[in-house]
């Protein structure tokens, strides 16, 4: 069986090292950068599984490293960075990050959550009927086999969760999901917090989508209940 590797980049050495001692006891293989381009180098040479960024890191900061990281893999990716506020979480997440944890953390809440990406990502990528059912509606052609979405024939580039949302919503149309629902089902975990994370994807998905030719918006918000594919 493949033994998972996790990258770590931070160029605060001793954390990176408490990091890879936590992940080492749950079995995990860890690999350390200590700059944004060393990150870089380790993804390209290196089978990674995960990848746990800090923010302000020498050479590549990590939403640099994060845009080049998506325009050629899926893996998951955390964010663990001394930047607090709600806009540097944000803008994490519209990068393409999966999960954002603020300094100082607790080392078993990131195992927790570093288990939890992990786990929803190797069940999205298991192969079956339901997953590699081919949608066409609405001008939308979504792949699940390959991950790829094009609306009346454009190609439209969407993150990991982007895509998963979307095909969620997308399977059952008219459906009314909450916030709550999605983000339990797209994270694969308990709906831990209030904050804004559904509805920063939501918004950079329709951003992403447009309109359709009618001028309707592909999805819907439900007011106090959720959201909803209008297909």
């Amino acid at each position: 069986m493949k033994r998972i590797t996790i990258l770590i980049a931070d160029d605060e050495t001793e954390i990176a090292e408490l990091i890879a001692l936590h992940l080492q006891k749950e079995g995990y293989r860890t690999l350390i950068a200590s700059d944004g381009k060393e990150a870089i180098h380790a993804i390209q040479t290196h089978s990674i599984d995960l990848a746990i960024l800090d923010i302000m890191m020498p050479k590549l900061n990590g939403y640099e490293v994060t845009r080049q990281i998506r325009e050629h893999y899926r893996m998951p990716i955390i964010f663990l960075s001394a930047k607090t506020t709600d806009m540097d979480k944000i803008s994490g997440l519209v990068m393409g990050a999966d999960d954002y944890m603020t300094k100082p953390f607790n080392p078993m809440e990131l195992i927790a959550r570093v288990n939890a990406q992990l786990r929803r990502f190797m069940q999205l990528n298991q192969p079956t009927n339901v997953n590699n059912t081919l949608l066409e509606l609405s001008g939308l052609l979504i792949s699940p086999e390959q991950r790829t979405v094009s609306l009346y024939g454009k190609p439209i580039e969407l993150t990991p969760k982007e895509f998963d949302i979307l095909y969620l919503l997308a399977r059952y149309p008219k459906k009314v999901y909450s916030a709550e629902n999605i983000f339990q089902q797209v994270w694969g975990e308990a709906y831990y917090e209030s904050g804004n994370t559904v509805m920063v994807h939501i918004r950079t998905l329709r951003k992403k989508l447009g309109d359709d030719k009618n001028k309707n918006k592909l999805i819907k918000t439900v007011w106090g209940v959720g959201y909803s594919f209008n297909g």
